[in-house]
């Protein structure tokens, strides 16, 4: 009689039953049942040592787990969910292990498992991916190749005053070089910050902005005061193109952890939004590991870079393939009988002109490409990429 078209709790006490009688043995209870002779004997045994219960259904989990994570464990992986609670599992366990490499750590899985069973954790809205940009990343081999700066969006504190965060990172290592809150991206601000952040770090090679104040100027030539001052410290300001912020992907994400962790909610004030932000910058460099540096904060990558800042400004210097002009203090050039205007950020400086085609030539501010002359048209363009 197969036990699928009965209950088996009815079919294990009518076998017992039987047993109890003495009316069959072992042999033909298993062939009336259609049970192996083992199963027979298991049930048998277990109703002999605890009665009706034992014909119960039992877990099969096992007694005993050596893999089951030790309760010490499971608290050290809650406690440190706890501090740092916008944090997953991987990030979690890359930390233990940073602080405690001796110690047996569970996998980041088993920590996310802990995490949900916990309420710990919560479901990560999908987001889509944006296809990985080439440059100018592929040259940004060391700390201070490359550094990204830009203006986190504006918002309110809660005295009703804007605070505009300014945020510094290194390309290569991701540190958080500065994190400013100011009330406007005004220049001299902007300047200052950028002063101290030479001061304590040394400076870069490449600043990559994008086309906002203070950074550009809706001018011919892009440059803005900022910008100007950048190269004669001798850095190239790199801007991205317009409508393009994953041309900055390592700093926009940057920006939204930042913004998960101490701009929402916003503080009570200005001075208390700069204590999360130096509370944050402090966390992010020296605790948070970064999946693309191994797990590693970016502290263990970053170093101060060898080129010292110094107040003093370089002067625009050109070798002899170009032509040289001084700016007018209208902003203007003349080249071949004509006037170009370029920028009154430029007046009293000079510029260098090299012919790069037939007609076509190219306006250099030190070592910076600014603006094409046109000698077919007689118009003033913007530098592409089209004519390098």
């Amino acid at each position: 009689m197969p036990w699928k078209d009965i209950r088996p709790m009815d079919q294990k006490i009518k076998m017992i039953s039987d047993w109890c009688e003495r009316d069959d043995n072992i042999t033909s209870l298993a062939q009336k049942y259609a049970l192996s002779r083992k199963t027979v004997y298991k049930w048998v045994k277990r109703y002999e040592a605890e009665g009706l219960d034992g014909l119960k259904d039992q877990s099969r989990a096992p007694k005993q787990c050596s893999n089951k994570t030790p309760d010490d464990i499971i608290k050290v992986l809650v406690a440190e969910k706890y501090k740092h609670r916008r944090w997953g599992p991987k990030k979690i366990i890359a930390s233990l292990e940073n602080r405690s490499p001796n110690e047996k750590w569970p996998a980041p899985s088993t920590a996310g498992e802990w995490f949900r069973k916990l309420g710990l954790s919560r479901k990560r809205r999908l987001r889509r991916k944006v296809p990985a940009y080439s440059e100018p990343f592929l040259k940004c081999s060391l700390p201070n190749d490359i550094w990204s700066a830009d203006y986190k969006g504006q918002f309110r504190t809660d005295d009703n005053r804007l605070c505009y965060p300014l945020t510094i990172t290194d390309n290569r290592s991701r540190y958080l070089l500065a994190c400013q809150g100011l009330f406007g991206p005004r220049y001299e601000e902007t300047k200052e910050v950028f002063k101290a952040t030479f001061r304590e770090y040394g400076m870069p090679h490449a600043i990559r902005i994008d086309n906002g104040i203070p950074f550009a100027a809706r001018n011919v030539t892009g440059l803005s005061r900022l910008s100007i001052w950048w190269i004669k410290l001798g850095i190239v300001p790199e801007r991205i193109a317009k409508g393009k912020p994953e041309q900055n992907g390592r700093h926009e994400r940057m920006h939204r952890t930042l913004k998960e962790c101490v701009i929402s909610p916003p503080a009570a004030s200005l001075p208390e939004q700069q204590e999360r932000f130096d509370t944050f910058r402090i966390e992010y460099n020296e605790d948070r590991p970064h999946e693309a540096l191994g797990q590693k904060p970016p502290a263990s990558i970053y170093k101060k870079s060898d080129r010292e800042y110094k107040e003093k400004l370089y002067h625009p210097e050109y070798d002899p393939s170009f032509s040289v002009r001084r700016v007018w203090h209208k902003g203007q050039i003349r080249f071949k009988g004509v006037y170009y205007y370029l920028s009154e950020l430029l007046c009293g400086e000079s510029i260098g002109l090299k012919e790069i085609s037939d007609g076509v030539w190219q306006i250099n501010f030190s070592f910076q490409p600014v603006s094409i002359i046109n000698l077919h048209t007689k118009r003033l363009e913007p530098f592409e990429s089209e004519y390098m």
